[in-house]
């Protein structure tokens, strides 16, 4: 006979959560592979355009692209997905924020 072990919540505690970085982020791009989806987060700045109405044309002109800085990549499964959809949901409406 096997003796069941008995049933024990241990907490999840968030370490290292404070000295973590803040990053803004404003660009989001999804690559699905098999069953891994990997979620890249980075950040967008318009580019400095400087001087008269000709000159910021100019420069526009002369750009071939915009960088956007990579600020983190995630990957994950489909079903975490789900658990961040609703994470982001129930943020989302508490903040008074519903779908559209």
């Amino acid at each position: 006979m096997v003796a069941e072990e008995p049933e024990r919540q241990v907490p999840v505690v968030w370490v290292g959560l404070d000295e973590a970085p803040i990053q803004f982020a404003n660009q989001f791009a999804m690559q699905g592979i098999e069953n891994e989806l990997i979620l890249t987060i980075g950040q967008i700045a318009p580019p400095m355009l400087l001087g008269t109405d000709e000159e910021r044309r100019q420069q526009i002109e002369a750009l071939s692209y915009v960088p956007v800085k990579t600020v983190c990549r995630v990957s994950f499964t489909p079903e975490r997905l789900g658990e961040l959809i609703d994470v982001l949901t129930q943020h989302r409406n508490k903040r008074g924020q519903r779908e559209t």
